[in-house]
């Protein structure tokens, strides 16, 4: 990232780049940052060009392919073996209890002091719904969420460079905890998705450990990221424009609308990764073979080439052509999970209370990766 999208409020700095230098590079040899909606929507869209096989580890260190970092034809037998899982129709089936597992955790959080809303709710919401669907007992969500965030805070390092010791022993814990249940289900079968996985036979035969392990960690860490920032930034939206809350209030069925804005707003993810497969122009600028690009998304979903009044949160906004949740053929593979996670607290915050604030405005960060890490709030 450059200095400017470092920042407290990066989107200042986010502009600059768009109206100055749309596509620059970091560093003398290193990657490239592309900050214009066009170009950023180009780079997603196109997988052969820029690829999401970014790694620089040779393939024997890197253990079983994720989705996130691989190219066609492996990430379309992958995706597919999940796909299933994560239609609207199946995602559908699991709102009541989502209903129900918000409602508790609001019945649990204090009115008229401060909470973090992170631990309370933001966090806790969507690792359980992933983790159900993994087969995972409720008494161990609170380990599962520090293994996710350990992960998922040094992605950058794991990808390109040394996992912490930290993140490495998390990886660790986290693969015997799934090698064991995955063990169990070979000999007692289940029916949640991990079940399935395990009794899944493919063209190439069963999935084996490694597979199996790359896809929980996928689904755990990518799963709750996205939501959780999604949580964080309406709370965000609710204490800089109060009368969302009460629009809200007196209209539920605007949940939809206010989650894609929120998404456009306050990106949960400020940036995604790709890497060039063959030298390429863009916006200008010719990018060689093998470069990392840096498609600034949180930029890209503040171009005022493409949104009118693009700082402005507006929550009747329509079209709203963001790419927080990706685009082509990576879009998050939990979108219809995350909006509708994000529609369900949306609404049941708006129906409790008459005002959702901030305690230290100033100082929480935007654009983290999956959100901050702590945000206090005081509800009323």
């Amino acid at each position: 990232m450059s200095e400017a999208s470092e920042t407290l409020n990066p989107y200042e700095g986010f502009k600059l780049l768009r109206d100055h230098a749309p596509v620059t590079q970091l560093e003398a040899d290193g990657g490239w940052q592309v900050a214009r909606h066009a170009d950023v929507h180009a780079v997603m869209r196109d997988h052969e060009t820029f690829s999401s096989d970014v790694s620089l580890q040779p393939p024997e260190e890197r253990g079983a392919p994720s989705m996130l970092f691989s190219d066609p034809p492996e990430h379309h037998r992958l995706r597919k073996l999940v796909s299933a899982a994560f239609k609207p129709s199946q995602i559908q089936k699991q709102e009541a209890q989502i209903r129900t597992r918000c409602g508790d955790m609001l019945d649990e959080l204090a009115t008229d002091t401060e909470v973090d809303l992170v631990q309370a709710l933001a966090a806790p919401l969507p690792v359980m719904v992933i983790a159900e669907m993994l087969g995972v007992e409720d008494g161990d969500m609170a380990t599962f969420k520090a293994w996710s965030d350990e992960i998922f805070s040094n992605i950058g390092e794991i990808l390109f460079g040394t996992a912490s010791p930290e993140s490495e022993r998390a990886a660790a814990e986290m693969n015997a905890y799934f090698l064991a249940r995955i063990n169990d289900i070979r000999r007692h079968p289940k029916n949640h998705l991990l079940g399935q996985l395990v009794a899944m036979e493919t063209e190439d035969g069963m999935l084996d450990d490694e597979e199996l392990l790359s896809f929980c960690r996928l689904l755990l860490i990518a799963g709750n990221e996205t939501t959780t920032g999604l949580i964080t930034a309406s709370a965000r939206i609710f204490h800089e424009q109060p009368e969302t809350l009460i629009q809200l209030k007196q209209q539920p069925q605007l949940s939809g609308s206010f989650v894609e804005e929120a998404l456009r707003y306050y990106s949960p993810f400020s940036a995604t990764v790709r890497r060039t497969t063959r030298e390429v122009e863009l916006a200008g600028q010719t990018i060689a073979e093998g470069e990392l690009v840096v498609p600034l998304i949180a930029s890209a979903n503040r171009d005022e080439r493409v949104f009118d009044a693009p700082d402005t949160y507006n929550i009747h906004r329509s079209p709203n052509p963001h790419l927080a949740l990706g685009f082509g053929i990576h879009v998050c593979l939990g979108a219809h999970l995350a909006r509708l996670e994000g529609r369900i607290v949306a609404e049941q915050l708006a129906e409790r209370y008459s005002q959702v604030a901030l305690v230290h405005p100033d100082t929480t960060s935007v654009g983290d990766l999956g959100g901050p890490k702590e945000l206090a709030v005081i509800v009323r």
